[in-house]
């Protein structure tokens, strides 16, 4: 199994590689988290959920199951 969001730690870049459209919500979509695009890990929360990444300009808090399920290569 490859990278995910999900397996970034703090700092760490990647690239969205691809992702199932029947699971990820139309509005992460719509902020940009497209195959192609850079992520970058900000921050955990305290208690692992949610992970609050920035993504194509955008600061977003994604919660860790749906991290998990957006495949990345690391940079």
């Amino acid at each position: 199994m490859g990278d995910t969001i999900g397996s970034l730690k703090i700092g760490e870049v990647g690239v969205i590689e691809d992702f199932s459209l029947d699971i990820i919500p139309l509005c992460l979509l719509e902020m940009g988290c497209l195959p192609g695009k850079e992520v970058r890990l900000l921050q955990v929360a305290p208690l692992k959920d949610p992970l609050y990444i920035k993504v194509n300009g955008s600061h977003l808090a994604i919660r860790k199951e749906m991290a998990s399920q957006i495949n990345i290569t690391k940079l």
